[in-house]
């Protein structure tokens, strides 16, 4: 396979030949390296959202929207698909790179991961990348600096001039876009925390609900988990059966049954507090290839509805 990253830094000149459409703001920093403000001081939008996502999964997904209901109400949804599950989900679209500094915070998500391969799941996957331009999405309230873009360059193994930083508020259209287009990757990475080869992930499809914008960061972290966690819905084809696959849907529904609001508040929204086993998808079918095909759990429309002020 070639490098997530160069697929990646396409995607990202496609942001830049066409931000006045997209309503993102590219910015460079001094140090050369690119910020591309997809959703923190401007609007973005749906179609923002849907090229962010892409450039978090290095073009190795489909990502699209259509129309949905909620509880009756019509709502958009985000549906991804990809045959490359373990590089485009965990090897990229996984946020695993946490940004915590004096004055900045956030979480990356992307190939750049892929240019450090410190996460387990490079071992598991045997994928490693090398290229001379890297690319991080950044999830944060706040624009990134010099600082952050020389610790990625130091990190990846890049220049400064060679850093692309799209980044984004969860409170924002393109954000809640680009958390609802990860509903197959939570379902990929359960499985692969539950012990699961991810090699033996060979396709995965999956939707959910866009949550309403909220500007308050707080709210916005709990309506995208929620859109998520009772509204997303993924297919998986998968090599080997295995008891590991009961793992891929969220137990939010059975452990908690409210609304993640009201979840992170009850824990000081403190979000390592709570199990791991509540995030991940609502429903899932897993069609093992010439064996079982599986059912597990199912979408809570009336808790989402609730969730999204209908």
């Amino acid at each position: 396979m070639e490098s997530i990253n160069r697929m990646a830094v396409e995607l990202v000149d496609e942001a830049l030949d066409f931000a006045d459409e997209l309503n993102v703001a590219p910015y460079e920093l001094d140090s050369g390296a690119t910020v591309l403000d997809f959703g923190v001081e401007v609007d973005g939008g749906i179609e923002a959202g849907v090229l962010l996502a892409e450039i978090q999964t290095a073009g190795l997904a489909t990502i699209t929207t259509r129309m949905g209901r909620v509880d009756g109400a019509p709502v958009p949804h985000v549906e991804l698909s990809t045959d490359h599950p373990g590089v485009a989900l965990l090897c990229s679209q996984k946020a695993g790179w946490e940004l915590d500094f004096e004055f900045f915070d956030g979480l990356g998500s992307g190939p750049a991961r892929a240019l450090v391969g410190e996460e387990t799941e490079f071992e598991a996957m045997g994928y490693y990348d090398e290229f001379d331009l890297t690319v991080l999405a950044v999830e944060s309230i706040d624009l990134p600096d010099d600082e952050i873009a020389r610790h990625v360059a130091d990190l990846a193994g890049v220049e400064e001039s060679g850093v692309f930083l799209p980044t984004y508020a969860l409170g924002s259209v393109a954000g809640s876009v680009a958390a609802s287009a990860r509903a197959p990757e939570l379902a990929v990475w359960k499985l692969f925390e539950a012990g699961y080869d991810p090699t033996d992930v060979i396709s995965v499809s999956g939707s959910a609900p866009v949550s309403p914008v909220s500007y308050d960061e707080s709210e916005a972290m709990a309506r995208t988990n929620d859109a998520v966690a009772y509204g997303g819905e993924v297919h998986l084809t998968v090599a080997e059966d295995d008891d590991a696959l009961k793992q891929v849907t969220s137990t939010a529904a059975a452990e908690f049954g409210r609304p993640f609001g009201e979840i992170f508040e009850a824990n000081d929204w403190d979000f390592e507090a709570l199990p791991e086993t509540v995030f991940g998808p609502a429903a899932a079918t897993v069609d093992v290839l010439d064996g079982p095909i599986y059912r597990f759990g199912e979408r809570n429309e009336e808790l989402l509805a609730e969730s999204f002020g209908f």
